[in-house]
């Protein structure tokens, strides 16, 4: 299971490399996004998330540690609202420049 999570971390990581490395604004913003994803499952994996353990407010000798959820919670939260952003910017960059390339290129 490890090196599946593990496959899976490097794919998303990989991937969003290679849409960052593109010179089009909706492939980057893709790229960031998938990036974003892999750092999410990250810190899942460091979190040591357990099943069947009571939360904090319980009464129990063992607990699931409610820190990595609520880093990945916000950085959902975040995320979503840096990518809305940065569509809204590429796509204003569109409309102005007539292009979307990274540089801001006309199409020759």
């Amino acid at each position: 299971m490890e090196l599946l999570y593990a496959l899976t971390l490097g794919v998303l990581t990989m991937s969003g490399v290679y849409l960052l490395l593109r010179a089009r604004t909706f492939p980057v913003v893709v790229g960031l996004t998938l990036i974003s994803y892999a750092v999410n499952l990250f810190l899942f994996a460091m979190g040591r998330l357990h099943t069947g353990k009571p939360a904090v407010l319980a009464e129990a000798a063992e607990y699931a540690d409610p820190l990595p959820q609520a880093l990945v919670l916000t950085a959902i939260v975040i995320g979503f609202a840096m990518t809305a952003f940065a569509l809204v910017l590429a796509l204003r960059g569109q409309g102005e420049l007539e292009s979307d390339h990274v540089d801001g290129r006309r199409k020759s």
